[in-house]
């Protein structure tokens, strides 16, 4: 295809950076997927191209058309609010400068509802500042999606059980009913779809996706 674009996609091992790879691959629009991580995806596809790398900070993007970064961390994980800045705001900000060096005229990122560059709360802080450090590099289109807690299956993932984020799913559940949406815990899958439906529909300017806005109808 003569105007077929080209993908990148950072986190492509996660809860939702799996599901953003599964549709740009199933999607004609895209002739080519570049995937970057330190492990490669289970999936295989003629489509795909793939690039171990375990330093995203200095990751030289291949030419690209779009961009979609579901990178993160809990400072739990990371094991310090220093190696958690590290991921969910150096890494996040120097794939996307250097993908916007590469060409890449359209961003979708994955950050968190309650980002906020003023927010007293470290973890909201360091969100907010990543948002607003790449909309400052020049993309024609940017798509910030601010998911509320998410749920999908992480057993796949090789990650760690979290007790916690299972406690706050079931007490969701319940009350579901009287949960304002942007509340409610959400599926990777449809933030996913959301992300990559509101990019590609987005001819210029910046979006952000609150997480209601992202719940199935």
């Amino acid at each position: 295809m003569a105007d077929a674009r080209v993908a990148l996609v950072a986190g492509a091992t996660g809860l939702v950076g799996r599901e953003i790879l599964v549709r740009l691959l199933a999607d004609k629009t895209y002739s080519a997927v570049h995937c970057v991580g330190r492990r490669k995806p289970e999936v295989v596809h003629p489509k795909l191209v793939n690039h171990l790398s375990s330093d995203f900070a200095t990751f030289p993007s291949p030419a690209v058309d779009d961009v979609f970064i579901a990178l993160g961390t809990t400072i739990k994980v990371a094991g310090s609010q220093q190696a958690f800045r590290a991921v969910d705001f150096e890494a996040v900000v120097a794939l996307a400068t250097s993908a916007r060096a590469a060409g890449a005229t359209r961003l979708g990122i994955v950050s968190a509802m309650g980002a906020n560059a003023t927010s007293s709360v470290f973890y909201n802080r360091v969100k907010g500042e990543m948002e607003s450090a790449v909309s400052r590099l020049g993309y024609d289109s940017v798509v910030l999606a601010r998911p509320s807690l998410l749920s999908g299956d992480r057993s796949t993932l090789g990650q760690s059980k979290r007790p916690a984020e299972k406690f706050a799913a079931s007490a969701m559940r319940l009350l579901r009913p009287v949960t304002p949406a942007n509340y409610r815990a959400i599926a990777a899958a449809d933030v996913a779809a959301a992300l990559v439906a509101t990019l590609r529909a987005s001819p210029s300017g910046q979006k952000i996706l609150l997480s209601g806005e992202m719940q199935p109808r």
